[in-house]
Protein backbone atom coordinates (compact mmCIF):
# COMPACT_ATOMS: atom_id res chain seq x y z
CA UNK A 1 0.00 0.00 0.00
CA UNK A 2 2.80 2.47 0.92
CA UNK A 3 4.59 1.68 -2.36
CA UNK A 4 1.35 2.41 -4.27
CA UNK A 5 0.88 5.77 -2.44
CA UNK A 6 4.53 6.72 -3.18
CA UNK A 7 3.97 5.87 -6.85
CA UNK A 8 0.92 8.17 -6.97
CA UNK A 9 2.86 10.99 -5.27
CA UNK A 10 5.73 10.63 -7.74
CA UNK A 11 3.28 10.65 -10.68
CA UNK A 12 1.48 13.76 -9.33
CA UNK A 13 4.78 15.52 -8.72
CA UNK A 14 5.93 14.81 -12.28
CA UNK A 15 2.62 16.09 -13.64
CA UNK A 16 2.91 19.28 -11.62
CA UNK A 17 6.50 19.80 -12.81
CA UNK A 18 5.41 19.32 -16.41
CA UNK A 19 2.65 21.90 -15.99
CA UNK A 20 5.13 24.44 -14.62
CA UNK A 21 7.65 23.65 -17.37
CA UNK A 22 4.97 24.25 -20.01
CA UNK A 23 4.11 27.59 -18.41
CA UNK A 24 0.65 26.44 -17.42
CA UNK A 25 -0.49 27.35 -20.93
CA UNK A 26 -2.95 24.48 -21.47
CA UNK A 27 -6.49 25.80 -21.60
CA UNK A 28 -5.50 29.50 -21.90
CA UNK A 29 -5.39 31.73 -24.92
CA UNK A 30 -2.06 32.73 -26.35
CA UNK A 31 -0.54 35.65 -24.44
CA UNK A 32 -2.62 35.22 -21.26
CA UNK A 33 -0.96 34.83 -17.87
CA UNK A 34 -2.01 33.98 -14.34
CA UNK A 35 -0.92 37.42 -13.09
CA UNK A 36 -3.90 39.58 -12.08
CA UNK A 37 -4.42 43.01 -13.58
CA UNK A 38 -3.99 45.75 -10.99
CA UNK A 39 -4.56 49.52 -11.02
CA UNK A 40 -3.24 52.20 -8.70
CA UNK A 41 -4.29 55.85 -8.81
CA UNK A 42 -2.72 59.03 -7.48
CA UNK A 43 -3.01 62.80 -7.57
CA UNK A 44 -1.03 65.80 -6.38
CA UNK A 45 -1.37 69.57 -6.33
CA UNK A 46 0.84 71.34 -8.93
CA UNK A 47 -0.50 74.90 -8.54
CA UNK A 48 2.25 77.49 -9.17
CA UNK A 49 3.02 80.24 -6.65
CA UNK A 50 2.22 83.92 -7.09
CA UNK A 51 4.64 85.48 -9.58
CA UNK A 52 5.26 82.30 -11.56
CA UNK A 53 5.12 82.75 -15.36
CA UNK A 54 2.02 81.55 -17.17
CA UNK A 55 2.13 80.14 -20.71
CA UNK A 56 5.92 80.40 -20.74
CA UNK A 57 5.94 84.14 -20.06
CA UNK A 58 3.44 84.97 -22.79
CA UNK A 59 0.67 86.32 -20.53
CA UNK A 60 0.34 87.77 -17.04
CA UNK A 61 2.13 85.79 -14.32
CA UNK A 62 0.24 84.23 -11.43
CA UNK A 63 -1.65 86.81 -9.38
CA UNK A 64 -4.33 84.61 -7.82
CA UNK A 65 -5.72 81.09 -7.89
CA UNK A 66 -9.32 80.55 -8.98
CA UNK A 67 -8.99 76.78 -8.54
CA UNK A 68 -5.99 74.49 -8.05
CA UNK A 69 -4.06 72.62 -10.72
CA UNK A 70 -3.62 68.86 -10.37
CA UNK A 71 -1.54 66.01 -11.69
CA UNK A 72 -3.65 62.85 -11.82
CA UNK A 73 -2.39 59.43 -12.79
CA UNK A 74 -3.24 55.75 -13.06
CA UNK A 75 -0.76 52.87 -13.10
CA UNK A 76 -1.71 49.60 -14.78
CA UNK A 77 0.37 46.50 -14.10
CA UNK A 78 0.24 42.72 -14.19
CA UNK A 79 -1.42 40.57 -16.81
CA UNK A 80 0.58 40.47 -20.03
CA UNK A 81 2.45 43.74 -19.40
CA UNK A 82 6.15 43.22 -18.82
CA UNK A 83 6.34 46.35 -16.67
CA UNK A 84 3.83 48.86 -15.31
CA UNK A 85 2.43 51.59 -17.56
CA UNK A 86 1.60 54.98 -16.02
CA UNK A 87 -0.85 57.41 -17.62
CA UNK A 88 -0.44 60.88 -16.11
CA UNK A 89 -2.35 64.07 -16.91
CA UNK A 90 -1.02 67.43 -15.66
CA UNK A 91 -2.98 70.71 -15.48
CA UNK A 92 -0.08 72.61 -17.05
CA UNK A 93 0.20 74.31 -20.41
CA UNK A 94 3.20 72.30 -21.67
CA UNK A 95 6.09 70.13 -20.48
CA UNK A 96 9.02 70.19 -22.88
CA UNK A 97 12.48 68.73 -23.54
CA UNK A 98 14.51 68.00 -20.39
CA UNK A 99 11.56 68.92 -18.15
CA UNK A 100 9.57 66.15 -19.82
CA UNK A 101 12.45 63.74 -19.24
CA UNK A 102 12.61 64.76 -15.58
CA UNK A 103 8.90 64.11 -15.05
CA UNK A 104 9.02 60.68 -16.68
CA UNK A 105 12.16 59.64 -14.81
CA UNK A 106 10.70 60.65 -11.44
CA UNK A 107 7.35 58.96 -12.00
CA UNK A 108 8.99 55.84 -13.46
CA UNK A 109 11.24 55.45 -10.43
CA UNK A 110 8.27 55.89 -8.10
CA UNK A 111 6.14 53.21 -9.77
CA UNK A 112 8.89 50.76 -10.73
CA UNK A 113 8.95 51.04 -14.50
CA UNK A 114 10.92 52.57 -17.38
CA UNK A 115 10.59 56.27 -18.30
CA UNK A 116 9.42 55.27 -21.78
CA UNK A 117 6.40 53.58 -20.16
CA UNK A 118 5.17 56.81 -18.58
CA UNK A 119 2.50 58.33 -20.84
CA UNK A 120 2.71 61.90 -19.53
CA UNK A 121 0.59 64.64 -21.06
CA UNK A 122 -0.31 68.23 -20.25
CA UNK A 123 -3.92 69.37 -20.43
CA UNK A 124 -2.79 72.71 -21.95
CA UNK A 125 -4.68 75.32 -19.96
CA UNK A 126 -2.96 78.67 -20.63
CA UNK A 127 -3.21 80.17 -17.14
CA UNK A 128 -0.69 77.54 -16.07
CA UNK A 129 3.06 76.81 -16.27
CA UNK A 130 5.17 75.76 -19.22
CA UNK A 131 8.23 73.77 -18.18
CA UNK A 132 11.39 73.85 -20.31
CA UNK A 133 14.42 73.72 -18.04
CA UNK A 134 17.08 74.35 -20.67
CA UNK A 135 15.14 77.31 -22.04
CA UNK A 136 15.05 78.83 -18.57
CA UNK A 137 18.77 78.20 -18.08
CA UNK A 138 19.47 79.92 -21.42
CA UNK A 139 17.53 82.98 -20.29
CA UNK A 140 19.42 83.06 -17.01
CA UNK A 141 22.83 82.66 -18.66
CA UNK A 142 22.10 85.46 -21.12
CA UNK A 143 20.78 87.80 -18.44
CA UNK A 144 17.41 88.09 -20.18
CA UNK A 145 14.32 89.79 -18.78
CA UNK A 146 11.96 87.03 -19.95
CA UNK A 147 11.22 83.97 -17.82
CA UNK A 148 9.71 80.63 -18.90
CA UNK A 149 9.49 78.82 -15.55
CA UNK A 150 10.83 78.67 -12.01
CA UNK A 151 13.36 75.84 -11.72
CA UNK A 152 12.92 75.39 -7.96
CA UNK A 153 9.13 75.19 -8.21
CA UNK A 154 9.42 72.72 -11.05
CA UNK A 155 11.48 70.34 -8.94
CA UNK A 156 9.11 70.82 -6.02
CA UNK A 157 6.12 69.90 -8.19
CA UNK A 158 7.83 66.88 -9.74
CA UNK A 159 8.86 65.63 -6.31
CA UNK A 160 5.34 66.07 -4.98
CA UNK A 161 3.86 64.02 -7.85
CA UNK A 162 6.52 61.31 -7.56
CA UNK A 163 5.87 60.95 -3.83
CA UNK A 164 2.14 60.65 -4.44
CA UNK A 165 2.75 57.99 -7.09
CA UNK A 166 5.11 56.06 -4.83
CA UNK A 167 2.67 56.21 -1.92
CA UNK A 168 -0.10 54.88 -4.15
CA UNK A 169 2.06 51.95 -5.21
CA UNK A 170 2.62 50.98 -1.57
CA UNK A 171 -1.12 50.73 -0.97
CA UNK A 172 -3.15 47.65 -1.94
CA UNK A 173 -4.01 48.09 -5.64
CA UNK A 174 -7.42 47.73 -7.18
CA UNK A 175 -8.02 44.58 -9.20
CA UNK A 176 -9.05 45.15 -12.82
CA UNK A 177 -11.02 42.51 -14.67
CA UNK A 178 -12.76 44.49 -17.41
CA UNK A 179 -12.13 47.46 -19.69
CA UNK A 180 -14.39 49.29 -22.10
CA UNK A 181 -14.80 52.39 -24.23
CA UNK A 182 -17.75 54.65 -24.99
CA UNK A 183 -18.27 57.79 -27.05
CA UNK A 184 -20.77 60.64 -27.09
CA UNK A 185 -21.02 63.77 -29.20
CA UNK A 186 -20.01 66.98 -27.45
CA UNK A 187 -22.68 69.60 -28.12
CA UNK A 188 -21.75 73.25 -28.69
CA UNK A 189 -18.13 72.84 -27.59
CA UNK A 190 -15.45 72.75 -30.28
CA UNK A 191 -14.88 74.17 -33.75
CA UNK A 192 -11.90 74.46 -36.05
CA UNK A 193 -9.77 77.57 -35.85
CA UNK A 194 -10.00 77.63 -39.61
CA UNK A 195 -13.24 78.96 -41.07
CA UNK A 196 -14.54 80.53 -44.25
CA UNK A 197 -15.93 84.06 -44.15
CA UNK A 198 -19.03 85.06 -46.14
CA UNK A 199 -16.82 86.60 -48.86
CA UNK A 200 -15.12 83.22 -49.36
CA UNK A 201 -11.84 84.14 -47.70
CA UNK A 202 -10.19 81.65 -45.34
CA UNK A 203 -8.99 82.68 -41.89
CA UNK A 204 -7.39 80.78 -39.01
CA UNK A 205 -8.35 83.33 -36.36
CA UNK A 206 -11.12 81.59 -34.40
CA UNK A 207 -9.53 81.74 -30.97
CA UNK A 208 -10.68 80.19 -27.69
CA UNK A 209 -12.83 83.25 -27.02
CA UNK A 210 -14.08 85.20 -30.02
CA UNK A 211 -16.29 88.24 -30.55
CA UNK A 212 -16.06 87.95 -34.33
CA UNK A 213 -19.61 87.38 -35.70
CA UNK A 214 -18.20 85.46 -38.67
CA UNK A 215 -16.43 83.09 -36.27
CA UNK A 216 -19.71 82.38 -34.51
CA UNK A 217 -21.72 82.01 -37.72
CA UNK A 218 -19.37 79.70 -39.62
CA UNK A 219 -19.75 75.92 -39.34
CA UNK A 220 -17.63 73.83 -36.95
CA UNK A 221 -15.26 72.69 -39.68
CA UNK A 222 -13.04 69.61 -39.41
CA UNK A 223 -13.02 68.43 -35.78
CA UNK A 224 -13.57 65.20 -33.86
CA UNK A 225 -16.91 65.96 -32.16
CA UNK A 226 -16.81 62.95 -29.85
CA UNK A 227 -15.95 62.80 -26.17
CA UNK A 228 -14.50 59.40 -25.26
CA UNK A 229 -14.52 57.50 -21.96
CA UNK A 230 -12.22 54.54 -21.28
CA UNK A 231 -13.29 52.68 -18.16
CA UNK A 232 -11.69 50.10 -15.90
CA UNK A 233 -13.75 47.75 -13.70
CA UNK A 234 -13.24 45.29 -10.88
CA UNK A 235 -16.10 42.93 -11.67
CA UNK A 236 -19.18 45.17 -11.73
CA UNK A 237 -17.52 47.98 -9.76
CA UNK A 238 -15.95 50.86 -11.74
CA UNK A 239 -12.42 51.79 -10.72
CA UNK A 240 -11.24 54.56 -13.06
CA UNK A 241 -12.26 56.54 -16.14
CA UNK A 242 -10.04 58.22 -18.73
CA UNK A 243 -11.98 61.10 -20.32
CA UNK A 244 -10.79 62.46 -23.67
CA UNK A 245 -11.74 65.31 -26.00
CA UNK A 246 -9.87 67.38 -28.59
CA UNK A 247 -10.17 71.10 -27.85
CA UNK A 248 -8.16 74.02 -26.51
CA UNK A 249 -9.26 73.88 -22.85
CA UNK A 250 -9.78 77.60 -22.25
CA UNK A 251 -12.85 79.77 -21.77
CA UNK A 252 -10.94 82.95 -20.85
CA UNK A 253 -7.39 83.55 -19.66
CA UNK A 254 -4.44 85.92 -19.56
CA UNK A 255 -5.10 87.98 -16.42
CA UNK A 256 -3.00 85.93 -14.03
CA UNK A 257 -5.85 83.92 -12.50
CA UNK A 258 -4.74 80.28 -12.35
CA UNK A 259 -7.45 77.78 -13.22
CA UNK A 260 -7.95 74.26 -14.56
CA UNK A 261 -10.70 75.97 -16.60
CA UNK A 262 -13.86 74.32 -17.92
CA UNK A 263 -12.23 70.91 -18.50
CA UNK A 264 -11.07 70.83 -14.87
CA UNK A 265 -14.56 71.81 -13.71
CA UNK A 266 -16.07 69.00 -15.77
CA UNK A 267 -13.54 66.47 -14.47
CA UNK A 268 -14.24 67.42 -10.86
CA UNK A 269 -17.98 67.24 -11.43
CA UNK A 270 -17.60 63.69 -12.75
CA UNK A 271 -15.51 62.76 -9.70
CA UNK A 272 -18.25 64.11 -7.45
CA UNK A 273 -20.90 62.20 -9.39
CA UNK A 274 -18.90 58.94 -9.17
CA UNK A 275 -17.25 58.76 -5.73
CA UNK A 276 -14.32 56.39 -5.55
CA UNK A 277 -13.82 56.31 -9.32
CA UNK A 278 -10.62 58.09 -10.40
CA UNK A 279 -11.35 60.63 -13.13
CA UNK A 280 -8.57 61.60 -15.54
CA UNK A 281 -9.00 64.16 -18.34
CA UNK A 282 -6.72 63.79 -21.37
CA UNK A 283 -6.58 66.48 -24.05
CA UNK A 284 -6.85 65.18 -27.59
CA UNK A 285 -5.23 66.59 -30.72
CA UNK A 286 -6.88 69.99 -30.47
CA UNK A 287 -4.06 72.21 -31.70
CA UNK A 288 -6.45 73.73 -34.24
CA UNK A 289 -9.72 73.29 -32.30
CA UNK A 290 -11.12 75.91 -29.91
CA UNK A 291 -14.36 76.90 -28.19
CA UNK A 292 -14.42 80.22 -30.09
CA UNK A 293 -17.56 79.47 -32.09
CA UNK A 294 -19.52 79.03 -28.86
CA UNK A 295 -17.61 81.29 -26.50
CA UNK A 296 -17.18 85.07 -26.34
CA UNK A 297 -14.86 85.00 -23.32
CA UNK A 298 -17.38 86.16 -20.73
CA UNK A 299 -16.81 84.57 -17.29
CA UNK A 300 -20.29 83.03 -17.22
CA UNK A 301 -19.39 80.93 -20.26
CA UNK A 302 -16.85 78.89 -18.28
CA UNK A 303 -19.44 76.95 -16.24
CA UNK A 304 -21.65 76.69 -19.34
CA UNK A 305 -18.87 75.00 -21.32
CA UNK A 306 -18.05 72.82 -18.30
CA UNK A 307 -21.67 71.67 -18.06
CA UNK A 308 -21.77 70.73 -21.75
CA UNK A 309 -18.52 68.80 -21.50
CA UNK A 310 -19.59 67.08 -18.29
CA UNK A 311 -22.86 66.02 -19.91
CA UNK A 312 -20.97 64.50 -22.86
CA UNK A 313 -18.55 62.76 -20.49
CA UNK A 314 -21.51 61.24 -18.64
CA UNK A 315 -23.14 60.07 -21.88
CA UNK A 316 -19.84 58.56 -23.04
CA UNK A 317 -19.56 56.67 -19.76
CA UNK A 318 -23.12 55.38 -20.10
CA UNK A 319 -22.23 54.11 -23.58
CA UNK A 320 -19.31 51.99 -22.35
CA UNK A 321 -19.75 48.26 -22.76
CA UNK A 322 -16.96 46.62 -20.72
CA UNK A 323 -15.38 43.36 -21.75
CA UNK A 324 -12.80 41.14 -20.04
CA UNK A 325 -9.28 42.58 -19.95
CA UNK A 326 -7.34 39.64 -21.36
CA UNK A 327 -4.19 41.11 -22.89
CA UNK A 328 -2.42 44.43 -23.25
CA UNK A 329 0.68 45.46 -25.14
CA UNK A 330 2.90 48.53 -25.16
CA UNK A 331 4.91 49.87 -28.05
CA UNK A 332 7.11 52.94 -28.59
CA UNK A 333 8.31 54.47 -31.85
CA UNK A 334 11.05 57.15 -31.90
CA UNK A 335 10.28 60.29 -33.90
CA UNK A 336 13.08 62.35 -35.41
CA UNK A 337 11.90 65.81 -36.42
CA UNK A 338 13.94 68.61 -37.96
CA UNK A 339 14.10 72.25 -36.96
CA UNK A 340 12.54 75.13 -38.87
CA UNK A 341 15.02 77.13 -40.89
CA UNK A 342 12.77 79.85 -42.30
CA UNK A 343 13.14 83.51 -41.34
CA UNK A 344 12.99 84.05 -37.60
CA UNK A 345 13.77 80.44 -36.71
CA UNK A 346 17.41 79.96 -37.64
CA UNK A 347 19.86 79.67 -34.78
CA UNK A 348 21.23 83.11 -35.59
CA UNK A 349 17.74 84.62 -35.57
CA UNK A 350 16.91 83.03 -32.22
CA UNK A 351 20.17 84.21 -30.65
CA UNK A 352 19.45 87.73 -31.87
CA UNK A 353 15.99 87.69 -30.25
CA UNK A 354 17.57 86.94 -26.89
CA UNK A 355 19.20 90.38 -26.99
CA UNK A 356 15.93 92.31 -27.25
CA UNK A 357 14.97 93.18 -23.66
CA UNK A 358 11.98 95.19 -24.92
CA UNK A 359 10.21 91.95 -25.83
CA UNK A 360 10.52 89.51 -22.90
CA UNK A 361 8.15 86.97 -24.45
CA UNK A 362 10.18 87.07 -27.65
CA UNK A 363 13.17 86.10 -25.52
CA UNK A 364 11.20 83.19 -24.05
CA UNK A 365 10.19 81.97 -27.49
CA UNK A 366 13.79 82.22 -28.67
CA UNK A 367 15.03 80.29 -25.64
CA UNK A 368 12.49 77.52 -26.26
CA UNK A 369 13.54 77.38 -29.89
CA UNK A 370 17.21 77.11 -28.91
CA UNK A 371 16.41 74.43 -26.32
CA UNK A 372 14.68 72.45 -29.09
CA UNK A 373 17.61 72.85 -31.47
CA UNK A 374 20.06 71.73 -28.77
CA UNK A 375 17.94 68.65 -28.20
CA UNK A 376 17.97 67.82 -31.92
CA UNK A 377 21.73 68.36 -32.09
CA UNK A 378 22.16 65.88 -29.24
CA UNK A 379 20.26 63.25 -31.25
CA UNK A 380 17.45 62.79 -28.76
CA UNK A 381 14.26 61.66 -30.55
CA UNK A 382 10.74 62.07 -29.20
CA UNK A 383 8.87 58.97 -28.04
CA UNK A 384 5.53 58.05 -29.60
CA UNK A 385 4.02 55.44 -27.25
CA UNK A 386 0.86 53.35 -27.70
CA UNK A 387 -0.98 51.14 -25.22
CA UNK A 388 -3.29 48.51 -26.71
CA UNK A 389 -5.85 47.29 -24.17
CA UNK A 390 -7.78 44.96 -26.47
CA UNK A 391 -11.06 46.78 -27.10
CA UNK A 392 -9.33 50.19 -27.27
CA UNK A 393 -5.88 51.61 -28.02
CA UNK A 394 -4.28 54.77 -26.62
CA UNK A 395 -1.55 56.68 -28.44
CA UNK A 396 0.28 59.73 -27.05
CA UNK A 397 1.30 62.31 -29.64
CA UNK A 398 3.89 65.01 -28.99
CA UNK A 399 3.30 68.74 -29.03
CA UNK A 400 0.28 70.76 -30.01
CA UNK A 401 -0.94 68.33 -32.64
CA UNK A 402 -3.64 69.24 -35.17
CA UNK A 403 -6.87 67.23 -35.09
CA UNK A 404 -6.17 65.67 -38.50
CA UNK A 405 -3.68 63.36 -36.76
CA UNK A 406 -6.33 62.18 -34.30
CA UNK A 407 -8.63 61.34 -37.21
CA UNK A 408 -5.73 59.61 -38.97
CA UNK A 409 -5.00 57.47 -35.91
CA UNK A 410 -8.62 56.33 -35.88
CA UNK A 411 -8.51 55.41 -39.57
CA UNK A 412 -5.34 53.39 -39.05
CA UNK A 413 -7.19 50.98 -36.72
CA UNK A 414 -10.71 50.45 -38.08
CA UNK A 415 -10.96 47.34 -35.89
CA UNK A 416 -11.10 49.29 -32.62
CA UNK A 417 -11.46 52.82 -31.18
CA UNK A 418 -8.20 54.77 -30.89
CA UNK A 419 -7.80 57.51 -28.27
CA UNK A 420 -5.20 59.95 -29.62
CA UNK A 421 -3.83 62.07 -26.77
CA UNK A 422 -1.77 65.20 -27.45
CA UNK A 423 0.66 67.39 -25.50
CA UNK A 424 3.13 64.64 -24.69
CA UNK A 425 6.65 66.04 -25.06
CA UNK A 426 5.62 69.51 -26.23
CA UNK A 427 9.05 70.56 -27.51
CA UNK A 428 7.75 70.70 -31.08
CA UNK A 429 5.07 73.31 -30.48
CA UNK A 430 2.36 73.03 -33.12
CA UNK A 431 2.49 70.01 -35.42
CA UNK A 432 0.35 71.11 -38.37
CA UNK A 433 -0.60 69.33 -41.56
CA UNK A 434 1.13 70.38 -44.76
CA UNK A 435 -2.02 71.96 -46.19
CA UNK A 436 -2.24 74.33 -43.21
CA UNK A 437 1.38 75.32 -43.74
CA UNK A 438 0.61 75.99 -47.41
CA UNK A 439 -2.35 78.17 -46.38
CA UNK A 440 -0.01 80.22 -44.17
CA UNK A 441 -1.93 79.42 -41.01
CA UNK A 442 -1.36 82.52 -38.87
CA UNK A 443 -1.04 80.41 -35.71
CA UNK A 444 2.26 79.02 -37.01
CA UNK A 445 4.15 82.29 -37.00
CA UNK A 446 5.71 81.70 -33.59
CA UNK A 447 4.57 78.55 -31.71
CA UNK A 448 5.87 75.96 -34.16
CA UNK A 449 9.50 74.80 -34.08
CA UNK A 450 9.31 71.89 -36.53
CA UNK A 451 10.06 71.94 -40.25
CA UNK A 452 7.26 71.39 -42.82
CA UNK A 453 8.14 67.68 -43.03
CA UNK A 454 6.64 67.17 -39.53
CA UNK A 455 3.42 65.76 -40.98
CA UNK A 456 5.34 62.99 -42.75
CA UNK A 457 7.35 62.20 -39.61
CA UNK A 458 4.32 61.89 -37.34
CA UNK A 459 2.25 60.04 -39.95
CA UNK A 460 4.94 57.39 -40.40
CA UNK A 461 5.28 57.05 -36.63
CA UNK A 462 1.53 56.55 -36.17
CA UNK A 463 1.45 53.94 -38.91
CA UNK A 464 4.21 51.97 -37.18
CA UNK A 465 3.10 52.25 -33.57
CA UNK A 466 -0.56 51.46 -34.34
CA UNK A 467 0.15 48.60 -36.70
CA UNK A 468 -1.76 45.50 -35.53
CA UNK A 469 0.41 42.84 -33.91
CA UNK A 470 0.99 39.80 -36.09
Amino acid sequence: MSEHRNSIRRRDALAAFAAVALGGSRGRARGETDRPWELSTFSADVTPPVGHPCMGGGIEPVKSVADPLEAIGVVLRGGTLEKPVAIVSVDWCEIRNDAYDRWREAVAKAVGTDPSRVMLSAVHQHDAPIADLEAERILEREGCVGRVCNLDFHELAVGRVARAAGKAMRKPPRRVTRVGVGRARGERLGASRRFVRPDGSITHARTSASKDPDAHAADEGPIDPFVTAVGFWDGDEPVACLNHYAIHPMSYYGKGEVSADFVGMARRARAKAMPGVAQVYLSGCGGDVTAGKYNDGSPENRPALAARLEAAMARAWEAVQPSPLEAASYRVEPLTFTAREDEGFTEADLLARLKDDSKPFGQCLAAMGLSWRARLAAGRPIDLPALDLGPVALVLCPGETYVAFQLLAQRLRPDKPVVAIAYGDAATGYIPTADRVAERDANLHDWCWVAPDAEAVLTEGLEKVLKPAT
